[in-house]
């Protein structure tokens, strides 16, 4: 029995150290090394100042920003701490509410706008914290940007596109626009392509 215990306990010491200790040693050591502005959390710094990350949405609520998919994230949206969806299936009548509200909110904020309004701009990602929205959510809100803002929509469509993603790897996914980056270049902040 004294040996089976032993063993046990060594094999416990061992696998701690192998799976604890080394691994996620070895695991952040090569992601720095091949990816470090991945490793990082892909922040956006200007001006020597963190403005947000790639990879977490956040929330814009001037009529002059684009805005992103809502956050069911809690106590606030796009809380980074508590990831999560609202779990709530397409007949629950909570959801369907909380759509009916969206689509009144972004009636309210442009008026005169009376295209469809897409299903990205009224319903939240899986994790809450999506930061990026369709090319067609951010067309849908160019007219409102370009007003607020006092710019020609061309002029705001050029930064769109410049901002759209493609694929990752040409077939995963869709095309995107990072809300982040664009009202970035919105403010100038941002290179541009």
């Amino acid at each position: 029995m004294r040996l089976l215990f032993r063993q046990s306990v060594s094999l416990l010491l061992i696998m701690t150290l192998l799976t604890g200790v080394l691994y996620p040693l070895l695991c952040t050591g090569l992601a720095q090394a091949l990816f470090p502005r991945q490793a990082d959390g892909s922040l956006i710094i200007r001006h020597g100042q963190i403005v947000g990350s790639r990879l977490i949405g956040q929330s814009f609520t001037s009529p002059a920003y684009f805005w992103g998919r809502p956050s069911a994230t809690s106590p606030g949206p796009y809380n980074a701490d508590a990831s999560s969806g609202s779990n709530l299936g397409p007949t629950n009548p909570a959801l369907r509410r909380a759509v009916e509200r969206r689509i009144a909110a972004l009636r309210a904020a442009d008026p005169d706008n009376t295209a469809s309004i897409p299903v990205d701009l009224v319903t939240a990602s899986g994790s809450g914290l999506d930061p990026d929205i369709s090319p067609a959510a951010a067309e849908y809100q160019l007219s409102r940007v370009a007003e607020s803002r006092h710019l020609a929509p061309a002029i705001v469509q050029r930064m769109i596109t410049a901002s759209t993603r493609g694929r990752t790897f040409g077939v995963l996914g869709e095309r995107r626009v990072n809300v982040l980056e664009l009202n970035l270049r919105l403010d100038g902040l941002w290179p541009k392509h």
